[in-house]
């Protein structure tokens, strides 16, 4: 029987959440990536924090890679919610991001949370994971042309 030398004292740990994990993941993809598109600047954070009396009301938090932007998270408190706030959030976003060279941002968003408020922003639904988390309940990828 055959043994890999560089097999010996490898210990799999199955948990919950690790920082110091995602820490080394994030540090070995963006090497890898940056090794794959060398032509391409780094990817960098894009947020977007509103405010009111120094409490945030709404936020939009993501990233911009050459010539697309990802939206990762948007949040709007509930007494903000049709106001126009989380409109004007995303225009700051996607403002921020052609600004940079992007040409199209994604974003994606459970059926239970905001697909409506996406859609009426121009987003388009380009596909969907059915079933996810729960039957009855889809995650929607949508994207815009900036």
């Amino acid at each position: 029987m055959w043994h890999d030398p560089l097999m010996t004292d490898i210990v799999t740990s199955v948990g919950k959440a690790d920082s110091a994990l995602d820490q080394v993941l994030n540090a070995e993809l963006d090497k890898f990536n940056a090794a794959a598109t060398s032509s391409v600047p780094p990817a960098e954070e894009l947020t977007v924090r509103v405010e009111q009396d120094g409490a945030v009301v709404a936020g939009v938090s993501g990233w911009t890679w050459g010539a697309a932007a990802g939206i990762g998270m948007t949040w709007v408190r509930d007494d903000h919610r049709g106001t126009g706030v989380g409109t004007s959030a995303m225009t700051s976003f996607e403002t921020e991001a052609k600004r940079r060279g992007c040409t199209h941002v994604f974003v994606t968003s459970f059926t239970f949370q905001a697909p409506g408020f996406y859609q009426r922003l121009g987003y388009r639904e380009i596909f969907r994971w059915e079933s996810v988390p729960t039957v009855g309940r889809d995650d929607v990828h949508m994207r815009k042309e900036l």
